[in-house]
């Protein structure tokens, strides 16, 4: 009776070790399917930081949150039709961003752009010097002879994109809290199952050889 009660005491923890697991691990999975979204480079524009055909995620963000350096999805009809475009953030709202048609001043100082294609393919860029609106953002392609961005639309709200035309931020992988509610997910699931296991064997030497007396 004593191994009886504890085969079924491991039974039911290894039951709610899998449900709880199933509870986190899908609890994970739904939570980054709200806040990101898969999308799957089209163009050439952030090469070669982001080549054709490389699927990333993007994660929703607030415009306040918005930092130079980020890569934005954004979408601008007037612009690029329909098309979901990936740019980088050079300037926010009340930047001064100044170019002599090669490197980048914001506010003043050199932009350093390690990530930068400065292989020609179109015309060599026209010099700008322009303040970004507050509520737009100045964003340039990584490819940067190569990219149709804020440069070539500069009569537009000083080539201004709108905060609002942002749909989400590359992110390099899951936030923190989800990558670990899936990873203890996954232990407390497989920790389960162990004990499940445990206590079948268990039952199955009783049955086989009889309790011990």
């Amino acid at each position: 009776m004593r191994r009886q009660e504890t085969n079924r005491r491991l039974r039911t923890a290894g039951i709610g070790m899998v449900a709880g697991g199933l509870v986190l691990v899908l609890g994970g999975i739904g939570s980054f399917s709200i806040t990101h979204r898969g999308v799957t480079v089209r163009g050439a524009s952030m090469e070669p930081t982001y080549p054709v055909g490389e699927r990333l995620f993007t994660e929703r963000v607030d415009a306040d949150a918005v930092r130079r350096g980020d890569v934005l999805l954004i979408r601008v009809p007037e612009r690029y039709r329909d098309a979901p475009v990936l740019q980088r953030v050079v300037g926010t709202g009340g930047d001064h961003v100044v170019s002599d048609g090669d490197r980048v001043t914001v506010n003043g100082r050199p932009l350093d752009e390690p990530y930068r294609n400065d292989t020609p393919v179109g015309p060599a860029s026209e010099p700008y010097d322009v303040r970004v609106p507050e509520g737009f953002l100045f964003l340039l392609g990584d490819n940067r002879g190569n990219s149709n961005d804020s440069r070539y639309f500069l009569d537009e709200h000083s080539g201004g994109v709108a905060a609002s035309a942002v749909l989400g931020r590359v992110t390099e992988g899951p936030p923190l809290g989800i990558a670990t509610a899936g990873a203890l997910g996954v232990v407390s699931i497989l920790g389960g199952a162990g004990l499940w296991w445990h206590a079948a064997r268990r039952r199955s030497w009783t049955d086989a050889y009889g309790a011990p007396r």
